[in-house]
């Protein structure tokens, strides 16, 4: 695959090779159960001791404040679910906004149906939520807040740690949980400092294997466990670890804080909105401004082409982008985000989501302005005939 563009990275990255190598020795040499007491078990748990001060670290906390899962989604639902039964007897309501990934809003419908009250908040145009709206929708009973911090579609914002900060003055009880699976490596993320309670990150979203994922949880915080067997990770989440995906886990934030400067995904970005916008003018840009999004999302949409079609065409010269989130690509409907941001359907149908890594280059962000306006002019082509 070496002359293919790889801008999917919002929904997985490359694995690292730095990483990668860091997996297979762990496979090879360190391949114990950290639970065992012989050398090898021992060997194993130093490693999985290291990669978890290595995350601790990235985030500004204890290390005994992380606790491995088996990704975001697990780590989102152990959030909620976990939360909402520890502190049922306190209040059945929680708060989310509309636009929230889907670990997280079906994991909020799966406690509507258990008896709880779910309030979502909406969101503007630029997909951003208003700080004073989560405020006032907390009540004497409310249990529970989760926010995302990144949206994975559209790379909209939301000012995390000032609703902390609000919720704190406000002398308010609920606890504050962030899906940080999209900022993490990519913005500043300080949970200890902002007062946040609970925060999800995933390695593939970072250039470490699927299947690894973590949970923040503030020291003196309670959740109930969803998993039971052997007490791993302090009981939270019971289950032989996942060694060698937590090992690359640790190696790519390693990699990232040591080797990568990450404002270079906002120079990628500017490249393309910038190279896009003289090429084709018509491009509409779905959700905030690109200054004012996230650094790797850039959501596009290109008047009477759909989405898909605009997808294969720029496969087929090697470019690889998404229409949405990889968790719902196959929906045929129009998604939350884009109803929640008062979207025209033409616009959401056509929507193209574009999502840069550490490892694209600027050279890619010039190539793939060409590809793009040849597909353009291509299929506007084939259109009019």
């Amino acid at each position: 695959m070496k002359n293919t563009i790889y801008l999917d990275n919002a929904a997985t990255t490359p694995v690292h090779p730095d990483v990668a190598k860091a997996v297979m020795d762990c496979m090879v040499n360190d391949f114990g159960n950290p639970s065992s007491l012989h050398r090898l078990g021992l060997n194993a748990e130093k490693r999985v001791k290291e990669a978890r001060e290595q995350i601790a670290w990235a985030l500004g906390v204890s290390t005994d404040s992380i606790f491995f899962t088996s990704g975001g989604t697990e780590a989102n639902n152990l959030a909620i679910i976990g939360t909402a039964m520890a502190r049922r007897r306190e209040g059945k309501h929680c708060i989310t906004t509309q636009i929230e990934h889907p670990s997280v809003l079906n994991t909020f419908k799966y406690l509507e149906k258990e008896g709880w009250e779910v309030t979502y908040l909406p969101v503007d145009k630029r997909g951003m939520l208003d700080p004073d709206d989560v405020v006032k929708a907390v009540r004497s009973d409310t249990v529970l807040i989760s926010i995302m911090h990144v949206n994975n579609e559209i790379g909209s914002i939301q000012p995390v740690e000032d609703i902390a900060k609000l919720v704190k003055e406000k002398g308010l009880s609920p606890l504050f949980h962030v899906d940080a699976i999209q900022s993490f490596e990519k913005l500043d993320l300080k949970p200890r400092r902002w007062g946040i309670d609970l925060l999800t990150v995933s390695g593939h979203k970072i250039h470490a294997p699927k299947g690894i994922g973590a949970l923040y949880m503030r020291k003196g915080v309670k959740i109930h466990p969803v998993h039971w067997g052997g007490g791993q990770e302090g009981g939270i989440r019971s289950g032989t670890e996942n060694v060698p995906g937590i090992v690359g886990f640790g190696e790519a934030v390693r990699w990232i804080e040591q080797d990568i400067d990450k404002k270079y995904l906002y120079m990628y970005k500017g490249i393309l909105v910038a190279g896009l916008k003289e090429r084709i003018p018509e491009m509409v840009i779905n959700g905030p401004e690109p200054e004012l999004g996230a650094p790797h999302i850039l959501n596009v949409s290109f008047p009477g082409i759909r989405g898909e079609v605009m997808l294969h065409a720029l496969e087929d010269k090697g470019v690889y982008v998404s229409t949405g989130s990889a968790c719902s690509s196959r929906r045929k409907s129009i998604g939350p985000v884009f109803q929640a941001i008062g979207a025209k359907k033409e616009a959401a149908r056509g929507a193209i989501r574009i999502s840069f890594s550490h490892m694209n280059t600027s050279d890619e962000m010039y190539r793939t302005i060409d590809i793009f306006e040849r597909c353009f002019k291509e299929l506007k082509g084939y259109i009019r005939r």
